[in-house]
């Protein structure tokens, strides 16, 4: 499978601008550290294009007032209309981040003269034909969100997306696909414990095989630090990222083949895409900015068994189960577990970020026991 994500500096409530800064970048090419070679994304010929949160409107809006005019109801704004096109003229799965409004009694009855209206911070997914198959309601809001947007129903972020290879006469791929936005892969409004995982056993419940995230995620780092990261990635961002996902290192995977044709009984793996924002946005009066960490990746973590011990099993470096009662199946073996990596952004960095599952990774990471 071949995925890209749109990696830029939105700016808040410019959708004209910044349809047209994204329609740029997915001309002008891939970016390699900063330094673009040229392939534009018709080149490249994704698959699926997934876009940051709120994408086309900017982000950090601190009240309903001041996002009330770029509310879109489902399918019938700009983001709409600009993932529609976007997805044919690609021949690609186009997933843009919006602002939804939705009216209740304006979709039972035209003539409603008192809808109700819920706002939900969205992800918009559609085919390659502009045709909708998605509209995920992020379920786990951060405080930004609080201010105007009501959350969404979790269980309505899997879908089995259809795929087909290069050659027309071949049978379409289903792949299981947990959707999120941002928020969604903390503990439940920073209440539930860390160690709940409730997005990341989601996807293992749901057996998914890709993983697609829209996010707008916020950096701590001041503007100089990020500046002196320019396009090299936000680490500590990436391996909080890696973190929220634990589950899939120590439990068993349960699907039972690989969608990119690998044989499962050698090895499993889940596809992550990390799908950040670049850029600063000022916050509301007397409130630090907002920055983004940028750092979008494209990675898998792989599942390989290792022969089982003679007697009691002991704890393996690279992502044994056996030792934490909390993650892990009693039945499960001991896995050879790694993290591939075939792209990641820098922190400022604008443009494309690409991967072809089905070739090597830039980078692989073992994991390290840690310490007592």
């Amino acid at each position: 499978m071949k995925v890209a994500t749109l990696q830029f500096a939105p700016r808040l409530g410019d959708v004209d601008g910044n349809i047209k800064r994204a329609n740029e970048l997915l001309k002008d090419g891939k970016v390699v550290r900063g330094v673009g070679i040229g392939v534009g994304l018709d080149l490249l010929k994704p698959d699926v294009l997934i876009l940051p949160e709120l994408a086309l409107t900017g982000y950090n809006f601190p009240s309903l007032e001041a996002i009330r005019p770029f509310l879109e109801p489902v399918g019938q704004g700009p983001s709409a209309h600009w993932a529609r096109e976007t997805a044919k003229r690609l021949h690609c799965k186009v997933c843009v981040g919006y602002p939804e409004i939705y009216r209740e009694n304006d979709a039972q009855q035209a003539d409603s003269t008192n809808p109700t209206e819920t706002c939900y911070n969205s992800l918009l997914v559609v085919d390659e034909s502009g045709d909708i198959i998605l509209n995920y309601r992020k379920s786990f809001l951060y405080y930004t969100d609080e201010t105007w947007a009501a959350e969404g129903n979790p269980q309505q972020g899997f879908h089995q997306l259809s795929f087909r290879n290069s050659n027309p006469s071949s049978v379409e791929s289903q792949i299981a696909t947990s959707f999120g936005i941002c928020m969604d892969i903390n503990p439940y409004r920073f209440e539930a414990p860390f160690t709940a995982w409730e997005f990341a056993n989601r996807v293992l419940d749901t057996k998914s095989e890709l993983v697609i995230l829209s996010m707008a995620w916020l950096t701590l780092l001041e503007r100089n630090e990020l500046d002196s990261l320019a396009d090299e990635p936000d680490l500590d961002t990436f391996n909080y990222w890696i973190q929220r996902f634990m589950p899939l290192i120590r439990k068993k995977m349960g699907h039972e083949t690989n969608f990119d044709g690998d044989d499962a009984n050698r090895g499993k793996k889940i596809v992550i895409v990390f799908a950040n924002r670049a850029g600063e946005e000022q916050g509301a009066e007397g409130t630090n900015p907002a920055r983004y960490a940028g750092t979008s990746a494209i990675v898998a973590i792989t599942q390989k068994p290792q022969p089982r011990t003679s007697g009691k099993e002991t704890s393996s470096e690279e992502g044994d189960p056996g030792d934490d009662s909390d993650a892990a199946e009693t039945d499960a073996p001991s896995f050879d577990t790694k993290i591939l990596c075939w792209d990641m952004m820098g922190a400022t960095t604008e443009g494309i970020c690409f991967a072809d599952t089905t070739a090597d990774p830039s980078m692989v990471f073992g994991l390290v026991k840690a310490s007592k």
